[in-house]
């Protein structure tokens, strides 16, 4: 490997993670502002619908639970993600982003797209959004198949021109999830980007959970995570004018985490992330299985703060998801039993573990980063190559 490791890097980054989870600093909020959507899309963690809940958090009460952060925290160092459902489907949705622009809190929004028009944007614009994510899953027909929205492709792609023009969104990126149905179809996807002039680029796999739990038509194979990841090291050499994403994701292996995100692999969730669900429960990630004991209470009965300063103790345990075979594996204090939001709590292990799906190819896919890192070298002194040419001619 081209990753020279100090022969204690492992440990220390080990010992880092324990450190970060006894501090626990607030960096992240995902805010479920509804549990609505209008659109059906097949790989749905948290399988919303149509229907509006009676327990669905009110603007006051959200409102509260901004006043609470910003009494205890510095609110510009808390970026809040706000997700659904679909959150352009609460009426009220800007006044309570109003409310936290002003109180400092930087903001962006998750997004199907569907529901963006001009008034919209000038909304985000007067609320100060930072940035967006929107998906697109494949080219028109397989899109519109895939989220159940007939018609919704046009609507899409206008919403997408008209936030590319608002002024405040520093970061406009599209997401991709990655499965069975439009794994052959990334080329005409990424034409799609082109097309679009987007610049921000994430491609992630569809995880076992939510309406896609067990489903084999959508959850990829070895063989095909292989071809994913091959495909963003090849565009990422092809077209350095778009950042190509993966992520967060799994645990792959500390050298392909790095190549791929600039970073080992680290599962932010109770520690650095948190998340206020659409009924006021306090939580993990949003993606996580929503079992009663995953619940750290509820901003109906308790404030905010004192449930992140004095709850979430399973998940502040450095070995929250392991189990015997976890423990044993090499692989142990960098994975420590992967995503969060995978665990199967009922057999009490990952149902996303990197061994298991590469199996007896698990070190060839050191060949992916050596590839990517003699690639990248290669561009790099070809780039410095060319700014010395430059230089010469300025110089004459």
């Amino acid at each position: 490997m081209n990753f020279n490791f100090d022969p204690n890097f492992v440990d220390n980054l080990y010992e880092f993670k324990k450190k970060a989870y006894k501090e626990h600093k607030l960096c992240s909020l995902f805010f479920e502002v509804t549990s609505r959507c209008n659109a059906r899309c097949e790989h749905c963690g948290s399988s919303c619908g149509d229907f509006i809940p009676k327990d669905e958090i009110t603007k006051e009460e959200m409102i509260g639970v901004l006043d609470d952060l910003a009494e205890h925290y510095d609110p510009t160092r808390i970026m809040l993600n706000i997700t659904g459902g679909e959150p352009l489907v609460k009426k009220d949705l800007f006044e309570i982003m109003d409310h936290a622009n002003k109180l400092g809190f930087p903001w962006g929004m998750t997004t199907n797209g569907f529901l963006v028009d001009e008034k919209v944007v000038k909304k985000m614009e007067e609320t100060n959004m930072k940035t967006v994510s929107v998906s697109i899953d494949g080219p028109k027909e397989l899109h519109e198949s895939f989220r159940k929205v007939p018609g919704g492709w046009d609507k899409l792609v206008k919403g997408i021109k008209l936030m590319q023009k608002c002024p405040t969104i520093i970061d406009l990126q599209v997401t991709t999830c990655v499965n069975k149905k439009n794994i052959d179809l990334l080329e005409d996807i990424y034409q799609v980007i082109l097309d679009l002039g987007v610049d921000d680029w994430r491609l992630i796999e569809v995880d076992p959970i939510g309406r896609a739990k067990g489903n084999d038509e959508l959850l990829l194979d070895g063989n095909d995570y292989k071809r994913m990841l091959e495909f963003i090291f090849k565009k990422r050499k092809e077209n350095p004018n778009i950042r190509f994403k993966y992520g967060c994701g799994h645990f792959l292996g500390n050298d392909l985490d790095i190549a791929l995100m600039g970073q080992c692999y680290f599962c932010f969730t109770g520690y650095w992330a948190a998340s206020v669900l659409s009924n006021g429960d306090v939580f993990g990630c949003p993606d996580i299985e929503r079992r009663p004991e995953l619940i750290q209470g509820n901003i109906r009965d308790r404030k905010f703060s004192d449930i992140w300063e004095n709850e979430f103790k399973l998940y502040r345990k450095i070995d929250r998801t392991s189990n015997k075979k976890c423990k044993s594996c090499d692989d142990w204090k960098s994975c420590l039993g992967d995503a969060f939001h995978t665990w199967d709590w009922d057999e009490n292990k990952p149902n996303f573990c990197v061994r298991e799906l590469f199996k007896e190819d698990y070190d060839k896919r050191d060949a992916l980063v050596e590839k990517y890192l003699k690639t990248m070298e290669r561009l790099r002194k070809e780039e410095k190559a060319k700014k010395g040419v430059k230089n010469k001619k300025n110089k004459l």
